[in-house]
């Protein structure tokens, strides 16, 4: 019983972010830009993506640096009006073939 009373800031602090959590959602909501982070994600492994078929090393700087460029360089076209299942095929589209040229990596 010793431990209740260490745990009562963290289950306000959860209650407080909770209400943050859902006024914001709400406003999300009705502003319908629910998917703009998912569509940014998948530009951002579009260039993951580009960077390893091009021989990058998928955890170095250059492949972080193309992802982020491919983020900042697909940001207009991710707020387009079209169902967010178009936009996801249309991604697939562009990043399957890339990796399609890539050998696969031998197992142990």
């Amino acid at each position: 019983m010793e431990i209740l009373p260490f745990l009562v800031w963290p289950f306000v602090a959860s209650l407080i972010l909770t209400g943050i959590h859902a006024y914001l959602g709400v406003h999300v909501v009705e502003r319908g830009v629910i998917f703009v982070d998912l569509a940014l994600a998948q530009i951002a492994a579009l260039g993951a993506t580009i960077a390893i078929l091009i021989g990058m090393d998928p955890h170095g700087q250059g492949a972080y640096w193309l992802s982020l460029a491919f983020t900042f360089i697909g940001r207009p076209f991710s707020r387009s009006r079209a169902p967010e299942g178009t936009i996801f095929r249309r991604r697939l589209s562009l990043a399957l073939p890339t990796l399609w040229h890539r050998p696969l990596p031998s197992w142990p």
